[in-house]
């Protein structure tokens, strides 16, 4: 038999797609979008770290330092998300729900997506050299946590939480990009964005129960099945709430904070309510929309306090 993939990878040398549609191809499989997941809680980390720094008074950092910090964290997501894609494309070809993703399809081939992962890598490091020392010594300790992460599901079932700290990364980078030092609150963040993360996570795997546990790939559900992984994930949503108070203490934030705190814990909940064990047909409602408001929300909030002052 004739296999489509080959045919199409062949056509796709024969027959070369436009740069510009490449490219818009690759930012669907990265899931371009989705880079506001872990954006919002770098910059609520900048927005505090730049409040009275480095003159009592200050309320913005510069538009220098805002432009790297974004570019940073667009850059290191699009890096972790292509080498996913590559180091996952035995699997996904295998896998019929994700079989149609751009590089199992023969959409992209995998030397683009390499020359895209290296170009954003040298993105990420560039934008760190120009924010300050630490921030550069740091990079390559970032980077092997966002990239080694696609590989924890070879090796343990734990691997949600090392997504989760891949996303906490970014409070904490944005916080030394403003200082060049570091702080516990920063951190706070950075441990609620890690069950948040974690937590979502263990509801999207659900959808891969079968597959995982047929091919080996570890997984809280594939380890305890889906009821017992959705109990797990929904007490890390709690904590997660749990320690974005603590943050909120901290800070200290203001009332609007206190605001959108309320309302992300009614987001969690709803996800929850969403997807059962029985029903996983809204997953990529909860994955996707609602995770998708979280941080906006409380950069939003975060904002006006700080600008109401």
């Amino acid at each position: 038999m004739t296999n489509p993939t080959r045919n199409q990878q062949s056509d796709l040398r024969q027959h070369p797609v436009p740069l510009f549609r490449r490219v818009a191809t690759v930012l669907e499989m990265i899931k371009f979008q989705h880079t506001l997941f872990a954006l919002p809680f770098a910059l609520i980390a900048m927005l505090l770290a730049a409040r009275d720094w480095p003159a009592p008074g200050t309320r913005l950092p510069s538009w220098r330092v805002f432009l790297l910090i974004v570019v940073a964290a667009y850059a290191a997501r699009s890096a972790a998300m292509a080498f996913n894609r590559l180091a996952d494309l035995d699997q996904d070809r295998a896998n019929p729900r994700t079989r149609s993703r751009a590089l199992p399809a023969g959409l992209l081939t995998p030397r683009f997506v390499w020359v895209f992962l290296l170009l954003h890598v040298a993105l990420f490091v560039a934008a760190a050299y120009l924010l300050n020392p630490l921030a550069f010594a740091l990079a390559p300790v970032a980077l092997a946590v966002v990239l080694g992460y696609s590989y924890m599901k070879r090796f343990t079932y734990l691997t949600h939480f090392v997504l989760g700290l891949a996303l906490a990364i970014a409070p904490v980078g944005a916080w030394i990009a403003v200082r060049g030092a570091l702080d516990a609150r920063p951190i706070v963040l950075a441990l609620a964005v890690l069950f948040w993360t974690a937590g979502f996570d263990i509801i999207y795997a659900c959808q891969d129960y079968a597959f995982d546990v047929a091919h080996g790939v570890q997984s809280i559900p594939a380890r305890f099945g889906i009821a017992r992984a959705l109990v797990v994930s929904a007490v890390l949503h709690a904590l997660a709430w749990g320690v974005l108070l603590a943050f909120a203490l901290l800070a200290p934030a203001g009332p609007a904070f206190a605001a959108g705190l309320a309302f992300v814990g009614v987001l969690l909940v709803y996800q929850h309510w969403i997807v059962r064990p029985n029903d996983l047909s809204r997953v990529n409602v909860a994955f996707f929309t609602v995770n998708g408001f979280v941080g906006i929300v409380l950069l939003s909030c975060f904002f006006i306090d700080l600008w109401i002052g």
